[in-house]
């Protein structure tokens, strides 16, 4: 079977090479080729065939050396359309904005008006005799217990080391000049009975003031002597520590129980 096959495949390779050259056209077996001068033969008007690279015959001058034979028709192939290239272009970065002015703080708002604001006021000093009458007063208006206080004020008594009673203000002055000369300070006393006078010190005690008006003696001073400025006293202070206005108000309206003393802010 295999060299039937072989034998086959020969035999048709040996066929396939007469017929390409030519060996079995005389059985009518030949290549079907268009050869010169058949080729020029099938041509339709050939005359009419012309160059489409070739110049035109306006333009060639009579001198022109004859041309070469032309070859065969060329149709040029369109070069490709170039590619239409975009040039890309950073984005134009936009000018930086103004700064911004920092906003304005909120306006605070408005405390709300309290009806009931409480504060603390006070009033005096008050003697002894002024505060019961102004405790007598205040039991009367019925206001809330703890609403009032009066407070008792202690002032120990005062001393001074004291020159005058003067008789005019001239002499006054003459003893202030004598006082510079020997470097010794001093002020004016006002107090009811004294004035015009002047005090070379004051002190809490009556034993301070002897001892100072020795060393005033050895300063020169020869006609100074201690006398109590003020004596030893007791007075009331009113604290209304936390009240409302309709209580401050009641309270300033007692008049005469106030004895002429006006309520103030507590410091």
């Amino acid at each position: 079977m295999l060299r039937w096959l072989v034998a086959l495949l020969l035999l048709a390779n040996a066929g396939y090479f007469a017929w390409t050259q030519g060996y079995l056209a005389p059985l009518g077996l030949a290549i079907h080729e268009e050869r010169e001068p058949q080729r020029l033969q099938a041509q339709i008007k050939p005359d009419t065939l012309r160059l489409l690279n070739a110049p035109s015959p306006a333009s060639e001058s009579p001198t022109t050396s004859p041309s070469p034979k032309p070859s065969a028709a060329v149709t040029p192939t369109p070069a490709p359309e170039a590619e239409q290239t975009t040039e890309l272009k950073p984005p134009k970065t936009p000018p930086p904005a103004p700064p911004v002015p920092p906003a304005a703080p909120p306006a605070p708002l408005p405390a709300p008006l309290v009806a009931d604001a409480r504060a603390c006021w006070l009033a005096g000093s008050f003697t002894e005799r002024q505060a019961d009458s102004l405790r007598a007063a205040l039991t009367l208006l019925d206001l809330p217990r703890g609403s009032w206080q009066l407070n008792e004020s202690r002032s120990g008594g005062r001393w001074i080391v004291y020159m005058g009673r003067y008789d005019n203000a001239a002499q006054v002055e003459r003893k202030k000049a004598e006082l510079r000369e020997l470097n010794v300070a001093f002020r004016d006393v006002t107090s009811p009975g004294l004035s015009p006078g002047l005090a070379l010190g004051t002190y809490s005690s009556e034993t301070a003031a002897e001892q100072a008006i020795q060393i005033a003696a050895r300063s020169g001073v020869r006609t100074a002597r201690v006398v109590q400025e003020r004596a030893e006293s007791t007075s009331f202070n009113l604290r209304l520590p936390n009240a409302t206005p309709a209580q401050r108000n009641a309270v300033a309206g007692l008049g005469a129980a106030l004895a002429g003393k006006p309520l103030r802010p507590c410091n």
